[in-house]
């Protein structure tokens, strides 16, 4: 028997409507954690959509993982310690350890922005990211 799991994540349009996250207190909408349906092991995925104007409202950062964010549609940016890099659909942005990081989509955006994040660190993936630190008294960038 091969060893594969199919989930479907839906049209870029339907992204908003997913409620999710790693813990219920930390869950919101726009947000699936996908390597919590599929039996990943060494590598996890969220699918990410936030509305314009919409913010993460939070830092963070980790200490071992490394995530790639690939966007997907809207405009919007995201902070990177104490930069600010535009975002839009095509945009991939790869983040090391230590790197403090936030996202925002821009008010004027034309359509929500959507993004995959892909994240690893060489072994097997704890099922809730325990190297992550959060910074919600942060100010954001914008």
């Amino acid at each position: 028997m091969s060893d594969y799991q199919v989930t479907e994540l839906g049209a870029l349009d339907d992204w908003r409507a997913h409620y999710g996250g790693f813990v219920p207190d930390r869950s919101r909408e726009g947000r699936r954690v996908v390597d919590h349906e599929l039996p990943m092991q060494f590598i996890g995925m969220t699918a990410n959509a936030l509305v314009p104007g919409e913010e993460a409202g939070y830092w963070h950062t980790h200490a071992s993982d490394e995530e790639l964010y690939v966007f997907l549609g809207g405009e919007g940016q995201m902070g990177l310690d104490d930069q600010v890099v535009d975002v839009r659909a095509g945009t991939c942005i790869r983040v090391g350890q230590g790197v403090w990081r936030t996202w925002r989509c821009l008010p004027e955006s034309p359509s929500e922005l959507r993004w995959l994040c892909i994240r690893a660190d060489g072994g097997e993936l704890p099922h809730l990211p325990d190297d992550a630190e959060r910074d919600e008294a942060r100010p954001s960038p914008w």
